[in-house]
């Protein structure tokens, strides 16, 4: 079963380490951006790391507006907590270990090299019926 895990800009449920990246200091990102390279490479020897990539927060919402239209744009947004901070996928063996290993990207460290606490959203890819064990 393939897994998209999006990390949102939303940080983790205050008052838990909520310090935005922004106001990181530069050894905090670079421990951060090496957490999750260790965390691919980790599920790669696993077999369970797909792709994955950190997106910046510029960009907009685009939609088609008729025939012979320019398309309409909608952004960019000041509110961060609706921005994806970038995504992974995973193929992993049910919804359980999905779960697990989102949770264990959700404490990548942050300001103070403690866990951010992110939240991640998962969504398994389409056509794909979630596999629960209990």
């Amino acid at each position: 079963m393939k897994y998209l895990l999006l990390k949102h800009y939303r940080g983790a449920p205050a008052p838990v380490n909520d310090v935005p990246m922004d106001r990181w200091k530069p050894e905090e990102v670079d421990a951060h951006m090496q957490y999750m390279r260790d965390f691919a490479a980790r599920l790669e020897e696993t077999g369970e790391y797909v792709d994955g990539q950190a997106l910046s927060p510029e960009g907009a919402f685009v939609r088609y507006d008729g025939e012979g239209r320019p398309p309409v744009t909608d952004g960019p947004f000041a509110e961060t907590k609706d921005l994806i901070a970038g995504w992974m996928i995973i193929d992993v063996e049910n919804w359980d270990r999905a779960v697990e290993l989102a949770g264990e990207l959700s404490a990548a460290p942050g300001a103070g090299g403690k866990p951010i606490h992110e939240w991640l959203e998962v969504r398994p890819f389409y056509g794909e019926t979630p596999t629960v064990t209990e």
